[in-house]
């Protein structure tokens, strides 16, 4: 299975690379098939590149939605309901 992400840029580095956000880790990417990517942009990454730029209020959505996802995951894997 495949997935993709949207990541916040917080710097962008040398050449076509960036750092991102994800979920507080920190990782560095290629932004190789964008351009004019800028810190606080939200994009889309899969397998270390970024493949587009996502509206932040769709990315901030999303991510609340993979947080809430885990969020009961860890619930019922503590045997709660």
């Amino acid at each position: 299975m495949c997935l993709a992400l949207p990541v916040k840029v917080v710097e962008v580095g040398a050449g076509d690379t960036a750092i991102v956000d994800l979920g507080g880790v920190r990782k560095e990417i290629s932004l190789a098939l964008l351009s004019d990517v800028k810190v606080g942009d939200y994009v889309i990454l899969h397998v270390g590149y970024a493949l587009t730029r996502l509206d932040p209020e769709e990315a901030e959505r999303t991510l609340a939605l993979f947080a809430e996802m885990n969020s009961e995951a860890a619930a019922m894997g503590s045997g709660a309901a």
